[in-house]
């Protein structure tokens, strides 16, 4: 057993920047660091900022980290040269797909490229039935036929995914045995170690992005490791998979795709964390960073999960069948640039300045402009306090370039030119929160907002005023909230089956059988990684559909329906979720089980949500930081607006806007109308003014 210290180390990395937070279990202290992300060598901007956050990696016991190299390779389209071993017959699965059509009359419509060119996709000779018998056995043969071929291709990475596997893994299971003997570099994975689900195209998909971004995700995973041991580490490195649970890093650089939505995720948890102390029963969790803006939902207290997601948008995405958070991304983040297309459109993303060279007020080479150089230009940040006046701003660069790239082509000045990016990027972003939200038929205004990343509190009331949402919560130390939120993260496994059978004919004594043996799986997945939780939790839930119906939706069991073995207490469930999802349902018509779905969970210490000294109704006169002019289109003027320094502030301290809130991280602005409060937490608490009619 190795030593292990008292203290926690999280780790985000995002586009622009990366965050640490360091948490002694001992004494409750809790230390932050934000460092430049560096993209050539991502290691580098771990070490600043658990350099930044004055931590040292030899007085950690565990290591918890959360990035975007997965979804930003399969995004990006540079993962590895990767071939497909399919069973005979079903070669192109792959690429037919489910023949979607979301557009019908676009003309221009491009169905999903795969990740696998037609000329890697190569067949073997095999064939099992539904039910998981052998119709056809295996050939091992034509295994080594094209493993001859995929070492003449110099592939570097293999996905296998047989017919009916998830019933019966023995074929699929064999056949890699054989690929990792033939090509023993490659990087192999098979599709029921993945999913143990049916539907081919999707397990298929699955199967090919894990072994796409296999050998990169693996190759930084494995970089990171050996960077921590030889800086002392001696304690557990653990990644932040989709879900927001945690794994470790063996079984990460193995199940990269587990890891899509690792840091997005990680942020939910913490927004969930925050809704428990704050007593929240709903909210939607918004996270905008440098690159792109996240939203997730938590409903009746939990953070909403689902079973599959589209990686790409819908219109030419690809699919991934593995549980995680139901989160929605768009292309617009603080370094999202703006340009006048073609057509005399200003547009807003989804391109980025990222890190390097970065927006142009950094001085760091960008001429372009972005969401944040338009912040700068409108006096929502001041140049000489960003990151706490470590990194100063150039205010005529962000000047020249908004006049040049946008005011100029559009006939404007740089004021308007910035307000109108901000109104872009401000709607561009509500579609994030009304995806998690009303197309899951939820009413997004009777939500909270919890608004974090480095750039969420600048532009969470404008968001919140587009949607007609009445409350805005941005936490203590926003821009680093999703390193933040790891620290509340539990062990998690979470388990499925595929399990066919009309509820009417259900047997509760199977269905018992079926759940155990998925808890069990998941009990000595727990006992395994050698980490110390508390207590286990069990979670069940099933997928379920009205007998007839393409798409099932996922019911969550709660323990009294199987001790009543209530059959229809499970309908009355399933019909429930159906009409609040689709607005519609069929109390009437015969619903069946398709797949059953067990969560276990090993609770984690967790860092306590400090409280601040009480204040009066006045803030104090330390935290106020003067005045600065900024710009606001609700008064449609500029006007001196008082600058806070958040730190200062004490509970039930209350603003009103307009009003600006500074900390070293992040800006909290406080649109005209507006009302701020801070909570006993630290939280400031925004009451968004109602809209005139």
């Amino acid at each position: 057993m190795r030593a292990r210290g008292p203290t926690r180390l999280a780790s985000d990395i995002g586009g622009t920047f990366t965050d640490v937070a360091a948490f002694d279990e001992k004494s409750g202290r809790l230390l932050l660091g934000k460092a430049l992300s560096t993209p050539s060598r991502l290691v580098g901007g771990i070490a600043a900022g658990v350099e930044r956050a004055g931590a040292r990696y030899a007085d950690a016991g565990m290591f918890l980290h959360g990035s975007t190299i997965a979804i930003n390779t399969l995004l990006e389209r540079s993962g590895a040269r990767t071939a497909l071993l399919i069973t005979e017959g079903f070669r192109d699965v792959y690429e037919i797909g489910r023949i979607n059509r979301p557009d019908a009359y676009n003309l221009y419509f491009r169905k999903h490229v795969p990740l696998v060119e037609r000329a890697l996709r190569l067949e073997v000779r095999e064939r099992l039935t539904a039910e998981g018998e052998v119709h056809v056995p295996l050939d091992e043969a034509s295994v080594h036929a094209a493993c001859d071929r995929l070492e003449a291709e110099g592939v570097e990475a293999v996905a296998i995914m047989l017919l009916h596997c998830y019933v019966n893994p023995a074929h699929e299971a064999k056949v890699k045995a054989i690929v990792q003997q033939r090509l023993p570099r490659a990087f192999v994975t098979a599709s029921h170690e993945l999913s143990q689900e049916y539907r081919e195209f999707e397990r298929c998909s699955t199967a090919v992005a894990n072994a796409y971004i296999g050998p990169v995700v693996s190759e930084y995973l494995a970089g990171i490791d050996a960077h921590l041991k030889n800086s002392g580490f001696a304690g557990s490195f653990l990644l932040v998979q989709s879900t927001g649970g945690l794994y470790e890093s063996h079984q990460a650089q193995a199940q990269c795709v587990r890891m899509l939505e690792s840091g997005p995720a990680a942020g939910v948890i913490g927004a969930q964390a925050l809704c428990r102390a704050l007593g929240l029963e709903d909210a939607v969790a918004f996270d905008m960073g440098g690159t792109t803006a996240k939203a997730g939902v938590i409903h009746r207290g939990e953070a909403l999960t689902t079973g599959a997601a589209l990686i790409g948008g819908y219109n030419q995405a690809l699919p991934v069948q593995i549980p995680m958070m139901d989160i929605f991304e768009v292309g617009t983040g603080g370094g999202s640039i703006a340009a006048v297309d073609a057509s005399g459109a200003l547009k807003v993303g989804p391109r980025s300045a990222g890190a390097e060279p970065g927006p142009a007020c950094y001085g760091r080479g960008g001429t372009l402009p972005t969401v944040t150089d338009a912040n700068l230009m409108l006096g929502r940040l001041g140049a000489d306090r960003f990151l706490g006046g470590e990194m100063k701003l150039d205010a005529k660069a962000a000047e020249r370039a908004l006049h040049e790239h946008v005011a100029k082509p559009l006939g404007s000045d740089p004021v308007r030119a910035a307000e109108g990016i901000l109104r872009i990027a401000a709607t561009a972003m509500s579609y994030a929160v009304k995806a998690v939200s009303t197309e899951r038929g939820l009413d997004a205004a009777a939500f909270a907002l919890i608004a974090y990343g480095g750039a969420g509190p600048l532009h969470a009331s404008a968001i919140a005023r587009e949607i007609g949402m009445s409350r805005v919560i941005v936490p203590r130390a926003p821009g680093h909230f999703c390193a933040f939120g790891m620290l509340f993260a539990d062990l998690r496994y979470d388990l499925v089956r595929t399990w066919f059978t009309r509820l009417a004919d259900a047997s509760f004594d199977a269905i018992e059988r079926v759940y155990a043996e998925l808890i069990e799986d998941g009990r000595k997945s727990l006992a395994a990684s050698g980490i110390k939780a508390g207590r286990v939790a069990i979670a069940r839930s099933a997928d379920m559909r009205y007998v007839g119906q393409e798409h099932p939706v996922t019911v969550a069991l709660p323990p009294d329906v199987f001790r009543r073995r209530s059959r229809e207490g499970l309908k009355r469930r399933f019909d429930e979720e159906h009409l609040q999802r689709y607005g519609t349902n069929a109390p009437e018509e015969p619903a069946e089980i398709v797949s059953l779905r067990a969560t276990v969970t090993g609770a984690m210490k967790k860092p306590p949500l400090e409280r601040i000294a009480r204040g009066g109704r006045t803030p104090p006169a330390s935290a106020r930081r003067g005045k600065r002019s900024a710009y606001f289109a609700e008064v449609g003027r500029a006007v001196l607006t008082p600058t806070y320094a958040r730190d200062e502030l004490r509970a039930r301290n209350r603003i009103d806007g307009p009003a600006l809130v500074e900390e070293h991280a992040s800006s909290t602005v406080v649109l005209p109308g507006d009302r701020l409060q801070v909570d006993g937490h630290g939280n400031l608490v925004i009451d968004i003014a109602r809209r005139k009619t």
